[in-house]
């Protein structure tokens, strides 16, 4: 594991690079490096599905639209992929970000868990305070606060926002899925299992994910999108024993040179979880990760559908002649860089 100084370093050398080149890609390769060294300050970046996982996810769930949606998704399907990644790049340079990744379901006694899914956000707010909410993750919330957006772009037509909030609530749908984001203990860091999160949902996808069965079937409405998204954490939450239990009973198994092994990424070697102690935990865990990446991909594609049947199913083919103008560019790629130079301390997946 790298050094935390060592890390900080290396932190500030990719930042002055990617500012410097005016490319995020640059910047979202290097995280992917530091999150294999298992960089652990503060300041960390989150581990999530990883870019792969994110830009797969939201690229597979263009395919589950019905054929009134799907030109127009069709056509936009790399902005759809390339911005699954946005709020990630954003997270720790807009305050209100971070607690829309997540929520600790096992901070809340079971009584509370099981009336929570039938509060709005309002009623949550005046229960149990805002602050409190924010502390320990508002995913569920927050996605049903973004289908409520969608749904007003589409009734406008408005093709920019349209695909902007549609990669945006792809990217949180599927963090919805992941059982790390259910937990205080998101990394492993209160069970001595540091580095499972990106583990669990970069390493296996990227080694396993070409095995994948990705055919969800067609979209299907929503009829309560808030109680469809408190299902996906609830169901995500149900599987959080067994990503724990089975990488320690695995660890126990294996000697750390046996565990760990080196990659090279973009030039560097670093240090992973080997191909052998990552087969047999794919194993143990029989299509875990598959199954949460497909109902990610379908749930993507519901809520896309929800959204656009709300409005009144726009004729979406007006649309199809939409490209990014030459000032919207700029005015992205402005954004993007700015996101770059704030870094605030935020909670990540569950501080405690």
């Amino acid at each position: 594991m790298a050094k935390k100084s060592e890390c900080n370093d290396c932190f500030r050398e990719i930042v002055h690079l990617s500012l410097a080149k005016g490319k995020i890609l640059v910047f979202c390769s290097a995280i992917i490096v530091l999150k294999s060294t298992g960089w652990q300050t503060k300041k960390e970046f989150p581990m999530v599905w990883g870019f792969f996982g994110h830009q797969k996810i939201n690229r597979l769930a263009v395919f589950t639209l019905p054929p009134e949606m799907f030109g127009f998704y069709k056509k936009n399907i790399d902005f759809i992929t390339e911005n699954a990644v946005n709020p990630d790049q954003r997270r720790y340079a807009v305050k209100e970000e971070a607690p829309r990744h997540f929520i600790d379901l096992d901070i809340y006694k079971d009584s509370l868990k099981l009336l929570l899914p039938t509060f709005s956000w309002r009623e949550a707010a005046e229960k149990l305070s805002e602050d409190t909410l924010n502390r320990h993750g508002i995913v569920p919330w927050h996605i049903n606060f973004m289908k409520f957006q969608l749904t007003e772009a589409f009734r406008k037509k408005d093709a920019r926002r349209i695909l902007m909030l549609s990669a945006d609530i792809g990217h949180y749908i599927a963090d919805a899925n992941v059982p790390l984001h259910t937990t205080k203990n998101y990394n492993g860091q209160l069970t001595n299992q540091i580095g499972i999160h990106g583990f669990w949902e970069s390493r296996l996808p990227e080694l396993f994910s070409e095995e994948y069965d990705f055919f969800v079937g067609q979209a299907e409405y929503v009829q309560i999108p808030q109680k469809r998204a408190w299902q996906a954490v609830m169901n995500a939450h149900a599987a959080l024993d067994s990503v724990l239990i089975f990488e320690r009973k695995l660890t126990n198994q294996f000697s750390d040179d046996k565990k760990f092994g080196f990659d090279e990424r973009n030039g560097v070697t670093m240090k992973n979880y080997s191909k052998e102690f990552s087969m047999r935990y794919h194993e143990m865990l029989k299509n875990q990760v598959e199954r949460q990446m497909r109902a990610s991909i379908k749930m993507v594609g519901d809520f896309w559908l929800t959204c656009w049947i709300d409005a009144g199913q726009p004729d979406l083919t007006q649309l199809l002649n939409y490209q990014l103008s030459k000032d919207e560019k700029e005015a992205d790629d402005l954004e993007k860089k700015s996101w770059l130079q704030k870094v605030f301390d935020v909670r990540k997946e569950g501080d405690n």
